[in-house]
C-alpha cells in the first residue's frame, strides 16, 4: 500500500509519476485497485520506460478498420451477410438438405423456398422463416426446418390427405374429406381417387360414398359420382350406365339395386340407365344400339307371325 502513496515520504520535492505531463503524485491519495495496474503501464509507456511491440500500429489500424468496417455494415444492415459470408466460409455453408414427408411435393419446391444461394452459412440460416416459406406450398400441412452442424438441413413435412378429385366445367381439383381444394389435379396417383362432379359436391360426399363403400363390388363399378341440382346423386358406371337414385331414401334404392343386379345381372346389360327416382317403380332405359334392335325386333313380329299363319294353312 505505501508503495503506490505517490509522494510520501519522499520530500515535498520528490518528482513522482507523471502522465502526459501532468503528475499523479498526491498526498495521502490511493488509487482503486482496478486502476493501478493500467496506471502503472499508461505511467511507462509515457515516460519511455516502455516500448511498443513491432507491427503494434498495423495491427491497431487493421483492427479500427475492421471495427469501422463492422460497425458500418450494422448500420447499412448488411451484417447478417457478412456473417453468412464468413461462416460459410469457414467451414458451415450449407452443402447437404435431406427432405423427409413428401409424397406429392416436389424436392424442387422445397428447394426453392429455402433459398439457399450455394454459399448459405447455417449458423445464420433463418429456420423459422424458411419454414413458413415451405408451408406456403399447396400439400404441406405442416413443416419443421431444422440444423444440423456443420452444413446439414432437415427438413420434415406433413402433407394434406387427398380425399377426391372435383370436376367443376372442364378444371378437375383435389380435395381433401373437408371439400378444402388442395391443388389441381396433374395426374399420377391421383387419378385412383373418387370423382366427384357437381356444384355442392364435395360438401355431401363423404358420407354418401360411405354407404357405396357398404357394396364394394358396386363401388368397384363407380367411374363418378355426380350431383344433380344439389339435391340427388347420379352414379356413373364404368361401362356408360348412369344410376339416377331418388333425392329421399337413397340408402334403400342402392341396396334394392345391388340385391337386383345380384339375381337378375342388371348392370351388365345393354341399357343406358336406370331410373330409381319414382318410389314404386324402376324404369330401365335401353341403349341406342339395343333399343334399335328391339324397334326391328317389334316390327319384324307381325311378319313372323302372318307367315307362320300362312305355313300352318297349308
Amino acid at each position: 500500500m505505501s508503495a503506490l502513496r505517490w509522494g510520501q515520504g519522499n520530500g515535498g520535492n520528490a518528482a513522482g509519476p507523471a502522465l502526459f505531463g501532468v503528475p499523479l503524485s498526491f498526498d495521502r491519495f490511493v488509487l482503486p485497485r482496478q486502476l493501478r495496474r493500467p496506471v502503472r503501464v499508461l505511467a511507462r509507456l509515457c515516460g519511455g520506460e516502455y516500448e511498443a511491440p513491432r507491427f503494434s500500429a498495423t495491427i491497431l489500424s487493421a483492427a479500427l478498420i475492421a471495427s469501422s468496417s463492422a460497425y458500418g455494415a450494422f448500420l447499412g444492415g448488411y451484417s447478417d451477410s457478412v456473417v453468412q459470408g464468413i461462416t460459410a466460409r469457414t467451414g458451415f455453408a450449407v452443402d447437404q438438405i435431406k427432405v423427409v414427408g413428401n409424397r406429392q411435393t416436389s424436392e424442387i419446391d422445397v428447394l426453392d423456398r429455402l433459398g439457399l444461394d450455394g454459399w448459405t452459412s447455417l449458423i445464420g440460416f433463418d429456420a423459422e422463416a424458411a419454414r413458413e416459406r415451405i408451408a406456403t406450398l399447396p400439400w404441406v400441412e405442416g413443416a419443421a426446418v431444422r440444423k444440423i452442424y456443420p452444413h446439414t438441413l432437415e427438413v420434415r413435412i406433413e402433407e394434406r390427405e387427398p380425399f377426391a378429385l372435383w370436376q367443376q366445367g372442364t378444371s378437375v381439383s383435389v380435395i381433401e374429406r373437408s371439400g378444402e381444394v388442395i391443388a389441381p389435379f396433374s395426374g399420377g396417383k391421383q387419378a385412383l381417387l373418387p370423382l366427384i362432379i357437381g356444384a355442392g359436391a364435395p360438401a355431401m360426399a363423404p358420407a354418401f360414398l360411405a354407404k357405396i363403400e357398404r357394396y364394394p363390388e358396386l363401388a368397384a363399378r363407380i367411374k363418378g359420382y355426380i350431383r344433380v341440382g344439389e339435391r340427388r346423386w347420379d352414379l356413373r358406371l364404368e361401362n356408360g350406365i348412369t344410376i339416377k337414385l331418388p333425392e329421399d331414401d337413397e340408402d334403400q334404392a342402392i341396396a334394392e339395386l345391388v340385391k337386383i343386379d345380384h339375381d337378375n345381372g342388371l348392370l351388365t346389360r345393354d341399357i343406358a340407365a336406370v331410373d330409381m327416382r319414382l318410389p314404386d317403380r324402376l324404369v330401365v332405359e335401353l341403349s341406342p344400339e339395343a333399343a334399335t334392335q328391339r324397334e326391328a325386333a317389334l316390327s319384324d313380329k307381325p311378319k313372323n307371325l302372318a307367315k307362320r299363319k300362312a305355313e300352318t294353312k297349308i
